[in-house]
């Protein structure tokens, strides 16, 4: 295994994992799914059961198959654009790096939609007096900051270039 498919597949190995995991624990084992909702540390972090079948913040939601497996498609296409690209042009470490952590979280979304036809979330955060009402999971978390990471450790090659 090179050196760049190994930093870009172990983060996204890891990423993949902690999500299922903590899905796994929190809804099946904790059973958040009956529960709907478990104070970890009021106010601020709450579990609270939601099931995304859009995209961030339920956005183009879609109740329908379709709608399903238009997203798992999606999800898929931009998981294999963002290796094919981190394997051709080698962007360096922490730009590939951040494209497993991208893809890891990507993926780990893609099982859910096919498992339960919906993202399973279940972190609530809230903090003086305004509550959120949105909740999120580690995909979601490693997605922003997968993408966040190529913006920021990936310069234009203009930049590079020094234009």
């Amino acid at each position: 295994m090179t050196r760049a498919v190994a930093q870009l597949f172990w983060p996204a190995f890891w990423v993949f994992l902690a999500d299922q995991a903590s899905k796994y624990i929190v809804v099946h084992m904790m059973e958040l799914r009956t529960l709907g909702q478990i104070d970890v540390l009021p106010p601020f972090l709450q579990f609270h059961m939601a099931w995304n079948r859009g995209i961030n913040f339920g956005l183009f939601t879609s109740d329908g198959d379709m709608g399903r497996w238009i997203l798992i498609a999606i999800a898929l296409a931009i998981s294999i654009g963002v290796i094919f690209w981190t394997l051709r042009t080698k962007p360096g470490r922490w730009a590939t790096l951040s494209a497993g952590v991208l893809v890891g979280g990507a993926l780990a979304n893609v099982v859910d939609r096919v498992l339960y036809g919906a993202v399973a979330d279940f972190l609530n955060m809230s903090c003086c007096g305004i509550n959120n009402p949105y909740a999120f999971n580690i995909a979601d978390i490693a997605i922003f900051a997968g993408a966040i990471g190529l913006v920021i450790f990936e310069p234009s090659k203009a930049r590079k270039k020094g234009a």
